[in-house]
């Protein structure tokens, strides 16, 4: 009980700071959420977590409670489903607080919206913070993942089809690995 606890408490906080994500984000029903999560992930990985859903006001709503320590959501337009370490690394970093030593992973299958691959706050794309749009992909997050970085391109532009460490040198880097 305790752990679902500190897994719903982490979500929360989590997700209750992406306010710009929240502000181009269209509320959408609980249905709508559940249709488009369908493929951001396993289907096993779906079946058994905790689905959040934002209102209008930029607040996440547990709309289900899981059983298998995932989280999925849609902030912003780019379904996910995050484990545990995930989460608390999210929220590291939406806080900027010291990355986890924990190895997460996210599923965002359905791929994202653009992000900048060099800034890890930008809400928008500019001239010069190197602006990047992945495909279906899967995340490996943590500080733990600095060893598996060794050997993948940390360019400010890289070829978003093929794996890649996004956010180079900050201590949110995390290796991102495109799967269609």
């Amino acid at each position: 009980m305790k752990r679902m606890f500190t897994i719903l408490a982490v979500s929360l906080s989590l997700v209750g700071v992406i306010s710009v994500a929240a502000a181009q984000h269209a509320t959408i029903t609980d249905r709508e959420l559940m249709d488009k999560l369908e493929d951001a992930a396993p289907a096993a990985v779906l079946k058994g977590a905790t689905v959040l859903n934002m209102g209008a006001e930029g607040k996440m709503t547990v709309i289900r409670t899981g059983t298998n320590g995932w989280t999925c959501m849609d902030p912003g337009g780019a379904p996910m489903c995050a484990d545990e370490a995930a989460m608390e690394w999210g929220k590291a970093w939406k806080s900027k607080g010291p990355a986890p030593q924990k190895l997460g992973f996210i599923y965002m299958l359905n791929g994202d919206n653009g992000t900048s691959n060099t800034d890890p706050y930008a809400t928008k794309e500019t001239p010069d913070n190197n602006w990047i749009k992945t495909g279906s992909h899967v995340m490996i997050v943590g500080a733990e993942a600095k060893s598996m970085m060794q050997g993948y391109p940390r360019d400010a532009k890289p070829e978003p089809a093929k794996p890649y460490v996004m956010w180079p040198g900050t201590p949110y880097e995390h290796l991102m690995l495109p799967v269609r």
